[in-house]
């Protein structure tokens, strides 16, 4: 028997916020849109996620904004961050200048692909992806897969890769004749770990978000959903020796007297990218977006707003190729640039932080972090850069004795992002001048390993 095959305008792998955001987007747009999904339809929204939502981060309007907030924001209060020294119990409290939130992912989930369905797409569920297709000139042509057990063939004139990280997509589709990057390994991803508990009375910590070092590369966070409701977790690097995610969590849960008769309602674990964003997310009828693309803070795993703002900003794109009659690379290059001039170099410098920490010892990075005053740290690591007067760099250098070596290269890697960003904006305009671009980009890469004593990445 033939496997049934259907024709859409475009096509989303995943049912994630960069699929449901990307399928909205297009559907508004009135073209022909269905997101596949591989999990049945009661387990939609069911993702292992931090669930933390950093300062005020903006969503696309595709999709009912209040009402997203209202049903899956649980804890809007967020005003702090707190990072744990595993070595003498101290805490360092930053003020994060800016609101954040804690959602329920699963509500969240379920949400934002009702509102995509409400915006015209279908959505078909228990489907999961098995191939790509494309033409004899190597055009993305749509995907195969198997619906409820069923094979069926998708035809489209655009297709969304939003099926999240090592996205088989991407393995199975050749891409050798694009700038699409292929430059991607096992070793740029963390392996993460994530519990949902009840605990028995509210923890005082109910307006944090609060992280601290693991032995290996890597971090616990406690994130409350409510005071009473905590997401618990860890992720490492997948560069460093293989930890055991559940019994490292266990082990600090059992040492915190919060969690003494704490139930778990939820457990899950995923790999996400702790790298920078794709040099390119973009061949002949095919655009990828959210991890599948790399774009996630490399350092804190943050993923949620950059996922749905890339993928609206492709949708856009593929919007006008599709009218212009044009889905060529050529058509939608701009989507990298509109990724790439934005919050695409904040995560590509700050990737040279996590580059360097992998040359040094966790005691040594924890020193270091107690040490640097709390709101440099927070724009390190959200921004990608720092600065800081000269009463603060004074208190900075006591405070680091013995360590002053590795300040100087972290100063160096500051000089290096800052660099590296102006690089990015210089973003061309058109794939002829990629390869110009790229090379300088791997210069100035080169001299960050040079500096960081780390092993090349990339």
């Amino acid at each position: 028997m033939s496997a049934a095959s259907h024709s859409y305008d475009v096509v989303v792998v995943g049912g994630g916020t960069a699929g449901a955001f990307a399928a909205a987007t297009t559907a508004q747009e009135g073209l022909n849109t269905v997101i596949l999904e591989r999990k049945p339809e009661e387990e939609a929204g069911h993702i292992a996620c931090g669930d933390a939502i950093k300062g005020k981060s903006t969503f696309p309007d595709v999709v009912d904004l209040d009402y997203l907030r209202d049903e899956s924001f649980t804890n809007q209060n967020i005003s702090r961050a707190v990072f744990e020294n595993p070595r003498t119990d101290e805490e360092l409290s930053i003020p994060l200048g800016q609101t954040g939130s804690v959602i329920d992912r699963k509500r969240y989930g379920e949400i934002i692909l009702e509102e995509a369905e409400r915006a015209g797409a279908e959505l078909h569920f228990d489907t999961v992806v098995k191939d790509v297709t494309q033409d004899d000139d190597g055009r993305v042509t749509g995907v195969r897969a198997t619906r409820e057990g069923d094979a069926v063939s998708y035809d489209a004139e655009v297709t969304v890769d939003a099926a999240g990280a090592l996205s088989i997509l991407q393995d199975r589709a050749d891409l050798s004749g694009a700038t699409f990057d292929t430059n991607v390994s096992y070793s740029q991803f963390c392996s993460a770990y994530r519990e949902v508990l009840d605990v028995p009375e509210p923890v005082d910590y109910d307006d944090a978000i609060v992280f601290k070092p693991t032995e290996e590369l890597g971090y616990l966070w406690y994130f409350p959903r409510t005071s009473t409701e905590i997401n618990a977790g860890l992720g490492f690097q997948m560069t460093e020796p293989p930890m055991k995610l559940v019994d490292a969590l266990k082990r600090d849960l059992h040492s915190r007297a919060e969690f003494q008769g704490a139930k778990v309602r939820d457990k899950l674990g995923a790999a996400l990218p702790t790298r920078r964003p794709y040099d390119s997310a973009v061949a002949d009828g095919f655009l990828a977006v959210g991890d599948s693309a790399g774009h996630v803070n490399p350092t804190t795993g943050g993923g949620i707003p950059g996922a749905a703002k890339s993928a609206h900003w492709a949708a856009q794109r593929a919007v006008a190729a599709i009218s212009d009659g044009d889905t060529s690379e050529e058509a939608l290059w701009s989507y990298n640039r509109d990724v790439l001039t934005d919050f695409g170099k904040r995560f590509a410098a700050i990737d040279l932080y996590n580059i360097w920490g992998t040359a040094h010892e966790v005691d040594e990075l924890t020193d270091i972090v107690t040490a640097i005053p709390g709101q440099q740290l927070v724009d390190a690591l959200g921004k990608g850069e720092t600065s800081m007067g000269l009463g603060l760099k004074l208190r900075t250098v006591v405070e680091t004795a013995g360590h002053w070596d590795s300040l100087y290269e972290l100063w160096q890697v500051r000089e290096k992002a800052r660099e590296l960003k102006a690089h990015y904006d210089r973003y061309p305009d058109s794939p002829d001048a990629f390869e110009t671009w790229r090379s300088y980009r791997d210069d100035i890469m080169d001299e960050l390993y040079e500096i960081a004593g780390a092993d090349p990445k990339y």
